[in-house]
């Protein structure tokens, strides 16, 4: 395994094409970690098949290569990461950290909206339906190195939250946190959309024993308030032709100097050179108008 002092990612899901607001977080993460002259790594997050478009994942990696985003080592890709997963979900299982739970979303919102942990209560236990951790160490808050201080419902921090789904597909937050410390990830940096689900990610990291990275969220790309641009709601591909308007955008868009550049290569390495934390805005959202990168 690579083990420099800093190792980054970024961890696209192929559901679609790199849009303008993946590209954030593509070049954001990638002008972090060089500029910390340490790791980027790139990881496919393809535990979710009907919401994979096939051909997407090659797509991606095209993507990132035509803008210049070259990643250290190789792919991971977490469809042959499955038995890692099932593993760690068998020993919860067999310790009691874990248990099967049968209740629906309206069983839930019936009963408050919070998921009350009633199946860890039963007995005999369970022995189907959706896997849950007992979690044992309920984190609501954590600093982030751009939103600072951030602190969650302590309901939503206390649940037993869902790591396998009853569909049997593994859930994200048990992939994310088994993958980050594989790979030894030291900061994760990525959009708002998932502030919050870093409190239940440094909940599983700690019950795990595993060391928890540091956390930088950028700003969402929005076009309205509280709609962030999306491959669900048909964000246009970036160009892959001519990408220097789209980095150029993406830089202006994270609070750093353009490079009047035409060389890809050349105009990261002096991104990298003048990139600054600070000038990022520590806001949650930006809206800009429709565009098409």
């Amino acid at each position: 395994m690579i083990t420099p002092s800093y190792i980054g990612r970024f961890a696209p899901s192929p559901s679609g094409s790199l849009h303008f607001g993946s590209l954030i977080a593509a070049l954001g993460s990638y002008l972090r970690a060089h500029s910390l002259k340490g790791q980027w790594l790139v990881r496919i997050e393809d535990i979710d098949p009907p919401r994979e478009v096939p051909g997407a994942s090659d797509n991606i990696l095209r993507t990132l290569d035509a803008y210049g985003l070259h990643w250290h080592g190789s792919v991971l890709y977490q469809h042959q990461r499955h038995q890692v997963y099932q593993d760690q979900i068998d020993t919860l299982i067999e310790s009691d950290a874990g248990y099967y739970c049968q209740c629906t979303r309206k069983i839930i919102q019936t009963s408050g909206g919070v998921y009350d942990g009633r199946c860890g209560r039963l007995t005999p236990r369970l022995t189907q339906g959706a896997i849950r951790i007992r979690n044992q160490v309920k984190m609501d808050h954590f600093v982030d190195q751009l939103q600072g201080h951030v602190m969650v419902d302590k309901a939503f921090a206390d649940e037993d939250f869902i790591i396998k789904r009853s569909d049997g597909l593994f859930a994200y937050q048990l992939a994310v946190v088994l993958d980050d410390a594989y790979q030894g990830i030291t900061e994760v940096v990525r959009g708002c959309d998932l502030l919050e689900a870093s409190c239940r990610q440094i909940s599983l990291f700690t019950q795990l024993n595993f060391p928890s990275p540091d956390w930088l969220h950028l700003p969402l790309v929005c076009t309205q308030k509280g709609f962030k641009l999306s491959k669900q709601n048909h964000a246009s591909a970036i160009d892959i032709v001519h990408p220097q308007a789209s980095i150029n955008a993406a830089l202006t868009f994270l609070g750093q100097q353009t490079v009047d550049i035409d060389a890809v290569d050349v105009m990261l390495k002096q991104a990298v050179a003048q990139f600054d934390l600070s000038t990022i805005p520590a806001q949650k959202e930006i809206i800009i108008s429709t565009r098409n990168d």
